[in-house]
């Protein structure tokens, strides 16, 4: 009986390590229009190319100067520059937010862009974040360099700015490189959480309930 223990004690460890052993850590260090420098498993630095995978299986799809889209252990992951991603922390269950709509149906919730805190208002309707020049500067977002453009509003047409984020965290889901628009005049302190972040979940609404999903 204590050899059998024992037997399943070492074998237990050994899935354990098992397991360990086959995450995959990638790291970037520089991006380039079609080709990225990254150190795998904290390896030596190397270029690949988009459509060039890697000895360890990691596979470039795309990238730019904002970020790098990868396939690692077959689940594609975007990651910009001096980021890193784990499959270890991906390869567990996913990650699921219930939110409750409020007295109008909408549905509200507290997250953070660019680890900074922002009230959103899902909104479906809506092709990316959005949020107002004046959250931007509270978000500290620099706009000097921002793509110009002009959306209608209510109030006429307004200036805009396309921006990419680093990261938008709602719950315990978390995203990189999403886009979003500033908008000049943009009324109130709630941010519009839109069809950039949206549209990577799954979204399934049962009553006044509201589940966000994440799947890797």
């Amino acid at each position: 009986m204590k050899m059998m223990l024992h037997f399943m004690a070492v074998a237990s460890t050994w899935l354990m390590l098992s397991a360990t052993a086959q995450a995959t850590d990638v790291e970037i260090s520089a991006l380039f229009n079609g080709k990225v420098m990254l150190s795998i498993n904290r390896g030596n630095p190397r270029v690949l190319s988009v459509g060039q995978t890697s000895p360890e299986g990691v596979k470039l799809l795309s990238a730019n100067s904002a970020g790098a889209t990868l396939e690692i252990d077959g689940k594609k992951q975007t990651i910009g520059l001096g980021q890193s991603i784990s499959t270890a922390q991906v390869s567990g269950s996913n990650t699921s937010i219930k939110l409750e709509a409020d007295g109008g149906g909408h549905f509200q919730t507290y997250g953070s862009i660019n680890g900074r805190p922002v009230r959103f208002l899902v909104d479906t309707g809506a092709t990316w974040i959005a949020f107002s020049t004046a959250q931007a500067q509270a978000l500290g977002i620099n706009l000097d360099r921002a793509q110009r453009g002009a959306v209608t509003t209510a109030s006429g047409v307004v200036r805009s700015y396309r921006v990419v984020l680093d990261n938008v965290k709602v719950g315990d889901i978390s995203l990189n490189l999403v886009e979003a628009a500033v908008i000049d005049n943009m009324p109130g302190d709630v941010a519009l959480l839109g069809n950039s972040f949206l549209s990577r979940l799954q979204m399934k609404r049962e009553g006044t309930v509201l589940t966000l999903t994440k799947t890797y």
